[in-house]
């Protein structure tokens, strides 16, 4: 299955994986219009900075995930190796967010959790792949 990797050593920690996923995940076709009027946007990968190193932090896929055991309502679920949300079955009691070791999983306004899906609803590479100016993202077989 194909994850995304990060290399620390590349990362400029620039947060363009940040914007291009808000917008990839927005629903809205100009970039612009996905950050303005007072929207707020939850990426679905954060950039982390510390001790002179950057690295982005995003949902892992784990084979033996803790986030879809611990949902009461069965609103995560693995499909062909991905996690996904069911929005429409989440009651936002942020059972996921607490039991996600790496912190991947974030409360978010309008929808009670957000979490990377890879980008499997728009197809190809995730957003914040193609949106690392460095390629300190990749999105490859591990």
């Amino acid at each position: 299955m194909k994850r995304v990797y990060v290399n620390e050593e590349w990362c400029l920690g620039c947060h363009l994986c940040e914007y291009n996923c808000s917008f990839a995940n927005s629903g809205e076709k100009d970039m612009a219009k996905t950050f303005l009027m007072g929207r707020q946007s939850v990426p679905r990968i954060t950039v982390e900075e510390g001790d002179g190193i950057c690295f982005a932090v995003s949902c892992r896929h784990c084979d033996e995930p803790l986030c879809v055991k611990s949902c009461i309502t069965g609103a995560l679920s693995k499909k062909d190796g991905v996690i996904c949300v069911d929005q429409s079955r989440c009651v936002g009691c942020f059972t996921c967010v607490l039991t996600c070791p790496f912190g991947a999983v974030v409360a978010n306004e309008g929808k009670p959790i957000s979490k990377c899906e890879l980008c499997v609803s728009r197809g190809g590479e995730p957003a914040c792949v193609s949106g690392c100016p460095n390629r300190a993202i990749e999105y490859k077989e591990g």
